[in-house]
């Protein structure tokens, strides 16, 4: 029988397991922080005529930020190494996330936290790359389903945590207690960043980490960036637009970024922006990201309306969401490992996962739009559907790794969340606008469910994905270039 060793990937997974973990803990805490200030009337929400709505436009300004870096987050990877983004990415959202909690104001908050977006936003392509770098090939699609299990329990923990945390200062902070989570979030990302860093980067003869040209030119993008979301947001609010107006003109970057892209960079990045399949890729996530931030940001919300109680009842209901994704994430990468052998394996899981899921999406709806309240149904309905979204994530990753050049890993899975992340930007506001507009959450649940049958689509018009067999000559190892 051969022997379990240990080996360095596999503490390259644990490491990366952890960053997931306190980067969704921390980009998680605005949906229930900003329910507990609509509760209770405080801070930059007090006596706001469309609460949902602006509390919408927060996460949807966080996610313009977190989009936007994406490719240059996956671009800078494949240029100074993707251990070196991904320990700047995490000390960035460290520090950003405490200087959140010590600020006030809406605007300083807004600005904040898009520039935590900024610096979350590179994260994805370089964890993802890195990942496809150092595991061996036929263990890929597990390896990417166990790091990203963090997410799950970041996002867990931010749910069920958040609220208790506020209550907990309230007696201390009063109406600013909702300070605490971000104090508490940037604290514990500083120290996961030195964790990561040495733990991620071994002392190798040859290897080196390129931190100060990467700060450099990620310090320059993201200015630029924060100025033109803080920008297009004055400009808007100046001119009275609706919160949903805002938000689509943030989306009109990522159209602007891609034609920069294309004008800029075609022929160095051709394989992974004229590639049709990769493209179908790309505007699939649109449903996937839409799905995640809208269950992410207003889960605890829609549970509290529809099923009565109280925030910790409804938070612990929205939580086996997340919870689901410490079996479905390794579960998808198991399935796509096992489906790597077979024509358009993975492809073909990932369309029919994503079919299962808008089944239970309307099948949620419908069971929430009858006026039952039972919260043990709700429960078991939201964990069913959260084993299902989160095991396909884990077989796109695979699907977006075997279809790009692996010089080029990078840039394309930035890509991907590039044009994915449409629908982190839109759901919270748009989901907070029909709640405000219809009184109620069905509207936003079915929106939901259509989109990702939409994407679904996308998916299955995919024609070729290339199989685990023809990257098995493909080097791996720890080595950064």
């Amino acid at each position: 029988m051969k022997k379990r060793t240990w080996e360095q990937y596999h503490t390259v997974w644990l490491m990366l397991f952890m960053g997931w973990a306190i980067s969704y803990a921390d980009r998680t805490i605005t949906g229930p922080t900003i329910s507990w200030m609509i509760a209770n009337d405080v801070g930059f929400l007090k006596d706001a005529s469309n609460p949902h709505a602006l509390g919408g436009l927060l996460g949807s300004l966080f996610f313009a930020g977190y989009m936007l870096t994406q490719f240059p987050g996956g671009y800078f990877g494949d240029k100074y190494g993707h251990r070196t983004i991904i320990v700047i990415s995490l000390f960035w959202a460290g520090v950003t996330t405490l200087l959140t909690g010590v600020t006030g104001g809406l605007v300083a908050f807004i600005a904040l936290r898009v520039l935590t977006g900024l610096g979350e936003g590179v994260l994805y392509s370089n964890d993802r790359s890195l990942v496809a770098q150092i595991t061996p090939p036929l263990k890929l699609g597990f390896g990417m389903g166990i790091v990203i299990t963090g997410l799950s329990l970041g996002f867990t923990l931010a749910l069920l945590g958040t609220i208790p945390l506020i209550n907990m200062a309230k007696p201390m902070l009063g109406g600013d207690a909702w300070r605490a989570p971000f104090l508490l979030l940037g604290f514990l990302s500083v120290i996961v960043a030195f964790l990561v860093k040495h733990n991620i980067a071994p002392k190798e003869a040859g290897t080196t980490y390129a931190y100060k040209d990467a700060l450099t030119n990620l310090v320059k993008t993201s200015l630029l960036f924060l100025a033109v979301i803080m920008a297009v947001y004055a400009v808007t609010e100046h001119l009275g637009l609706s919160k949903v107006g805002i938000a689509l003109i943030l989306t009109c970057l990522t159209f602007i970024l891609i034609a920069f892209i294309f004008g800029k960079k075609s022929k160095e990045l051709g394989p992974i922006l004229r590639e049709p399949n990769l493209v179908l890729l790309y505007i699939s996530g649109i449903g996937i990201c839409w799905h995640l931030w809208f269950y992410g940001y207003w889960s605890v919300e829609i549970v509290k309306e529809f099923g009565g109680g109280a925030f910790s009842s409804a938070a612990l209901v929205a939580s086996f969401n997340g919870l689901a994704g410490f079996i479905g994430f390794p579960l998808g990468g198991k399935i796509g490992d096992v489906m790597a052998l077979r024509r358009n394996g993975r492809r073909n899981a990932l369309a029919f996962l994503m079919a299962v899921l808008t089944v239970l999406i309307f099948i949620f709806a419908a069971y929430l739009m009858s006026g039952r309240k039972d919260l043990v149904v709700m429960s078991i309905l939201l964990f069913i559907s959260g084993l299902v979204f989160f095991a396909l994530q884990a077989l796109n990753y695979t699907v977006t790794a075997d279809l790009a050049p692996v010089e080029l890993r990078g840039a394309a899975f930035g890509m991907w969340n590039l044009v994915a992340e449409i629908g982190a930007v839109l759901s919270p506001v748009v989901a907070g606008a029909l709640r405000d507009a219809t009184g109620n959450w069905s509207s936003a649940i079915l929106l939901d469910g259509a989109i990702m049958a939409v994407s679904c689509l996308f998916v299955l018009a995919i024609g070729r994905v290339i199989s685990v067999p023809s990257l098995l000559g493909v080097p791996y190892g720890i080595r950064e270039k």
